[in-house]
This record gives structure tokens, sequence and C-alpha cells, in this order.
């Protein structure tokens, strides 16, 4: 796909998903197609486009923290914005969150929530919630979130997508709006493992600027029997329903990989989580904005979020005290998990417990948020690298787990993952899943990525369906044609929902390219072409509507959830 395809894509599917509370700041359409084309075809992310948490500054967009009070704007790209766009990547705008990236549900921004890409009843998970739900809506190749309780990790979670959650410091936060300096993380989010770790990979290097920026010191070998560790079941209560026994087939899934797996009590690391809001380091958000709160009281309810004002508020009471005792206890506890994971490779948790609906959290805003960083909150505070992956679907939502382990085993832990992903599946589309036709968010929504235009054999007829929306139906037979379609790439979990809830007449079966090669591929049980008008000679759906063929309206429309298709 050429940069300009891509930035019409984006821009075409930002109009047909309909989410406008995912952004704060758009780019014009055609200021991003003229950087896009001006970059370097050779850079290691040409052409890709990213979205940006309002926390992370961009040159010439305003910064808000999801804040209007706290607007500024940035005289320089972020460094690990700029280095992104150095490597020829293109910023598309700036991603709503929760306000001052204080909160893991993303409904704390006077922007609005934002909706899950699967579920628009559900949570898309914070605080980077813009960000995740950017890339999961298939707007997106990647974009940036920041961490500092799971919120690199949560939203990745919830829309079946890699989160990257470095070790703190790899990453410079020069040009970042700190929600706990000490904590915070940039973090990535992308569809595959490859495009994440990549985009951690060249932001990564102190930069002169951050005192916290360290340089790379990551291990990247597997043992010879990687030993993985699970909590005790004891520990993995309170999952949504499902959810545990989803977690039970992806701990089986590492055993069949011939990896060892222990259980060990994280009951240290969990009474650290504890620590990050019902502590006294609560008291670095309060350093970070609470004065702009103080100066702003008479915003709370409007441009300020009652619960974030709440929180950074009692930051102010804690005393010093209070801190060293917390730092004493947080020692002690981090010593105590450091103990339990001795010897061991990474540990294995659910990314969090539930999936709410905004309705839930609405109702409880501050019980509902703890609840999604059970087996997130530690890591920063215990300085340990986690990456979250997706693990399949559970009532056709998706459901993550998570590897976390000590500072600087991040490539160790991408190196893991790599093992445990799931196999992907090419298919073949020539009707309404097309790029910009009704359908396709379906394939997004399942994990599916464009891989390229193609054409089949000239051993296949095509034929209008009387089905809504419209559609054709791909059959072989004698005295065909070849004809137009793209081949996607899905992962075989979302690939298997995906061909459980297809109506009949549609099929899966083996279609044959013009090249010889085969691929998985959309067809239609020959019974639906009786009666159906040919519509062979066009080439393809997009020709045949071109030629004033079927009345199909255009656009991918927000992904649909599997199972819930016409």
């Amino acid at each position: 796909m050429t940069a300009a395809e891509r930035v019409r894509d984006a821009y075409a599917r930002l109009t047909a998903v309909d989410r406008p509370e995912v952004w704060i700041t758009l780019r014009d359409e055609a200021d991003v197609l003229a950087e896009a084309q001006a970059v370097d075809p050779t850079l290691p992310l040409a052409g890709l486009l990213f979205a940006v948490k309002d926390n992370i500054d961009v040159a010439g967009l305003p910064t808000t923290a999801a804040a209007p009070t706290f607007a500024y704007s940035p005289s320089a790209d972020a460094t690990a914005v700029a280095r992104l766009r150095a490597a020829g990547a293109v910023v598309v705008g700036k991603a709503n969150l929760d306000q001052f990236a204080t909160g893991l549900v993303g409904t704390r921004s006077p922007h609005g929530a934002v909706r899950n890409a699967w579920n628009p009843t559900r949570i898309s998970g914070g605080s980077s919630s813009g960000s995740a739900t950017a890339v999961a809506l298939g707007i997106v190749d990647f974009a940036l979130g920041t961490d500092t309780a799971g919120s690199g990790r949560v939203p990745a979670a919830l829309g079946n997508l890699v989160g990257v959650k470095p070790t703190k410091g790899l990453v410079p936060n020069t040009g970042v709006v700190p929600a706990c300096r000490s904590q915070d993380c940039v973090t990535v989010f992308a569809r595959s493992l490859g495009l994440a770790r990549t985009a951690a990979e060249l932001m990564a290097g102190p930069d002169g600027t951050d005192p916290l920026a360290r340089p790379d010191l990551a291990l990247a070998d597997l043992p010879t029997v990687p030993r993985i560790a699970v909590p005790l079941p004891s520990q993995l209560q309170g999952l949504a329903p499902g959810w545990a026994e989803a977690f039970a087939e992806v701990v089986e899934r590492f055993r069949a990989l011939g990896h060892e797996v222990v259980e060990v009590d994280i009951a240290p690391l969990l009474d650290a989580a504890a620590l990050l809001y019902d502590g006294a380091f609560v008291a670095e958000r309060y350093a970070a904005v609470g004065a702009h709160i103080e100066a702003h009281q008479d915003a709370i309810g409007g441009d300020l979020d009652p619960s974030v004002a709440r929180i950074v508020l009692g930051g102010a009471r804690p005393s010093a005290a209070d801190l060293f005792a917390d730092q004493e206890r947080l020692d002690l506890l981090g010593a105590a998990g450091r103990a339990a994971l001795d010897g061991v490779t990474a540990l294995l948790t659910p990314t969090t417990t539930w999936h709410p609906t905004l309705a839930e959290v609405a109702a409880d805003p501050i019980g509902a948020n703890s609840r999604m960083g059970r087996y997130t909150n530690f890591a920063n505070l215990l300085d340990m690298a986690s990456l979250a992956v997706p693990a399949g679907f559970v009532d056709g939502l998706p459901f993550g787990v998570m590897l976390t382990g000590p500072a600087f085993t991040d490539r160790r832990l991408a190196a893991l993952a790599a093992t445990f992903a799931a196999p992907t599946v090419d298919l073949l589309v020539v009707g309404a899943h097309l790029r910009d036709e009704p359908l396709n968010g379906q394939l997004v929504a399942a994990g599916g990525s464009f891989v390229r235009q193609v054409r089949t054999s000239a051993d296949y007829r095509l034929y209008a369906l009387d089905t809504v929306p419209p559609k054709p139906g791909l059959v072989r037979a004698d005295g065909g044609a070849p004809i137009a379609g793209e081949v996607w790439r899905l992962p075989a979990a979302g690939f298997g929902t995906f061909v459980a809830a297809l109506p009949v007449p549609m099929a899966i079966g083996t279609v044959t390219l013009e090249d010889g090669s085969d691929v998985t591929g959309f067809l239609v049980e020959p019974f639906a072409v009786a009666g159906a008008r040919e519509i062979t000679d066009p080439g393809g759906w997009r020709a045949y509507r071109a030629d004033g063929g079927a009345d199909v309206a255009g656009g991918g429309g927000a992904p649909v959830p599997v199972g819930e298709r016409a």
C-alpha cells in the first residue's frame, strides 16, 4: 500500500467508524498526506500512521492531558515522538485519555468516554483509551500511550492488541506530562508484536535531557526451557465469567510449547500494587498537577473530572513520614516478590480482572477502576518490564494475558510472547469485507490487517446476492475470469470466531490466485447463485459497482462484534 493510500484509508476509516471521542486533536488530512508522501521509503516505519496520547507533546498540536484548562502549545516533539517520526512514521492526531493519565477505565475525560472497539456499551480501558482504540478500530497502525499503573496494558487487553510497557527509563519521558514522574513509561499499542516491539526499540535510549532515562541493558536470550510462573489459584479469584477458564487454556498452551509452568505466591506483588493508590505514593500525582487542580476547582465537574480531582487532591494529605514508611514497605515487598520469582523467566497473569460496561463504571467510578489494576499496578513500582498480548475471546470480547519480568527483560519477554503468539490465517475477500465496504469492520475487529491486493485465477464466477448489505458470491466454475480481491491476515483465534459466525450461504474454502498460489477465501454455496445476476465480466465487486451495480454505501463501518452479523 502506498503512503497516499494508507492516509486516505485512515481518514475514510475515521469517517466510517464515527468515534469522535477517540480524538482530542486531529491533523488535517492534506497535511498528513503531504508528510507521508515526503517520507524516505527506506526508513523502518516509512509511511506508517500513529496516534499519540494527548499527554505527549507533538509540535504544532496542543497538549491538553484531556484537561482544557491545562492546554499548552509545545514547541518541539517529545523525544519518543521525534524518534518515531525520524524513522518514517506520521502522526495522525492526539488521542483522548483519562484526564491527567489518572485511571484505567477510559471514561474520565470531558471529551467523552471512549467506547470499546468491540462493544460500544463497554469501556475501552484507560488511561490510554483513545490511543488503543484508534489502533483497535483500524484507523492507525500503532499508537503511543503511557503507563503508570497499567495504562499501556489494560486497554490492549480490552482491544485485542499488543501493549508494550518497557522497563522504566528505557524510553525518555522528555515532553511527557507526568502522572507520577518516577513511575511513568511511554508505551506502544499495535496489532502485531513485531510492530509494537520495533517502535519500542526505536524510541529507546537516553536523550541527554530526561534525568531518569537509562541505557538499554535488555536481555534477549531465552533459556532452553523457559520457566513460567503463574499465580496461586486463590489469587485468580474474582475474574470475569469465563476468564479463569480462558487463562487456564493459555497456561496449557505454554506447557504444550515445552515450557515449565510453576505456581508461585504473588501476594507480595499484589500488596505492592495496593500501595500505588492506597498509600503515600499518590502524593506524586499531586506534585505533578495538584497545583493546577487547586487553582481551577471551579472547573471540577466540567473541564476537570471529579474522580481525577478527588484522587489527585487526595495526594496532598500524606506526610513525608508516610512516604518514607511506604517506601520501606515497598522495599520489603519487592525483595519478597523477587525471591518468589527467583529462577523464573516471566510471570504470566491475566492482564486485568474484568471488562465492565460504561454503566457499571458510572455507578462506581472508583471501585470499578480499582479492579482493573490488580495485576498491573505493581510493575512500575517494582521496576519491572511487562508485555500484554491477546489470548483469544470470551463471549465475543477480547481476553488478554500479560508477561512480566525484572527490569531489562523486555526482549526476553518479547521472545517468550513470540513463542506463544497464535498462528495467523490469510483470508481472501472479494466483496462487502473489502476496505471501505460495509463489513470490513468485522475483519478489523477480528484482529485482521490488510496484506495485499490480488486477483483470482480465471476459474471463478461472481454473482450479486440478494442480501443486506448487498454482497457478491464467488464460485469456482468453468468459463470464469480473474476476480479482484484483497488478502487479509487474521490471528487464528479471531479467524475461528469470525468463521463460526458466518451466515448462510457464505462459506470458506480454498481459492487459487492468478499467480497459481492457493489461499483461504470467501466462497458461496452453489444454491445461492441460482437465479442470481452474474457479475463476472466487470472483474470484481468494486468494478461492478462503478459500472452502476449495487447501491452499497462506502466506509468500513465500526467493528461489529463477531457473532452479531446480519
